[in-house]
């Protein structure tokens, strides 16, 4: 079993839902992002989600575009994101990556597989790859023993769903919301029955993305999945903060508030 699933396993124990965190590498710059993420483990953050940035973000927001343009402006590239899985991954946190199709491309897909399983990743996140497309990916994730989550929508028919799940591995990725990622007043409607909906076709933990951005919205989200992904809260606490010490305090702090929103509500599952 993946460590990402030995987690899920874990928090069910517990009766809680995992909370994943997600920083783009790099951002602020390659140490900093280090620092950020291993302070989010510090602070309750149970999985890592490494976003490796890319220059047409199509379903990030505003906030994680303008982290990873920062990340870009500063030269990080794939190689060091791979380095920063190592190093996130050494604190003893399950770290997923997340990423577009096109630099795994341009990494070469068996390759970057090899080197992310090297670093410690258990696997990889992909917004914009469709299991149909995927066959590259699907052997060489075969051959390194990775996990890989693809995303449904509030949208998909029951026949996606079902299709979608079986080529996953590790944890199923449901987006709250139609639209790009964001923190939100309030937690999105469609989003438990989309968890419900792929109860029916699935055993795999579901993981809830895209909008949540406090405790409380945290606690609901962990009422009904076994998984909460916060990403845009997390890295607005760094780019309002006038300096990296200011924004790991606040990034500490806010990693706190959502531990402790999933382990108020244990999940449904």
């Amino acid at each position: 079993m993946s460590r990402i699933g030995v987690a899920f396993d874990k928090a069910r124990a517990d009766g809680r839902a995992v909370l994943v965190g997600c920083m783009p590498a790099g951002f602020p710059t390659v140490e900093g992002s280090i620092a950020a993420m291993t302070a989010m483990v510090e602070a309750g953050v149970d999985v890592i989600e490494v976003e490796i940035p890319y220059s047409d973000p199509v379903m990030d927001g505003p906030v994680i575009q303008k982290a990873s343009d920062i990340a870009l402006a500063g030269g990080v590239r794939t190689a060091d994101t791979l380095r920063i899985v190592e190093a996130v991954a050494a604190t003893g946190a399950p770290v997923v990556t997340m990423t577009y199709w096109n630099p795994i491309e341009q990494y070469g897909v068996d390759a970057f597989a090899r080197d992310l399983a090297a670093a410690g990743g258990t696997g990889l996140i992909t917004p914009d790859l469709i299991p149909e497309e995927a066959d590259e990916w699907l052997a060489a994730s075969d051959a390194y023993g990775l996990d890989r989550t693809f995303l449904v929508s509030p949208s998909s028919t029951d026949a996606r769903l079902r299709m979608t799940v079986e080529h996953c591995r590790g944890f199923v990725y449901a987006t709250a919301i139609m639209g790009v990622t964001g923190a939100r007043s309030q937690t999105s409607d469609a989003a438990p029955v989309l968890v419900s909906r792929l109860r029916e076709v699935t055993e795999l933990p579901v993981g809830v993305g895209l909008g949540v951005g406090t405790g409380a919205q945290a606690a609901t989200v962990a009422g009904y999945a076994d998984g909460v992904i916060v990403g845009s809260a997390l890295i607005r606490r760094l780019l309002d903060a006038p300096d990296l010490d200011a924004g790991l305090t606040a990034l500490r702090t806010l990693s706190a508030e959502l531990a402790e929103g999933v382990r108020a509500v244990g999940s449904a599952a």
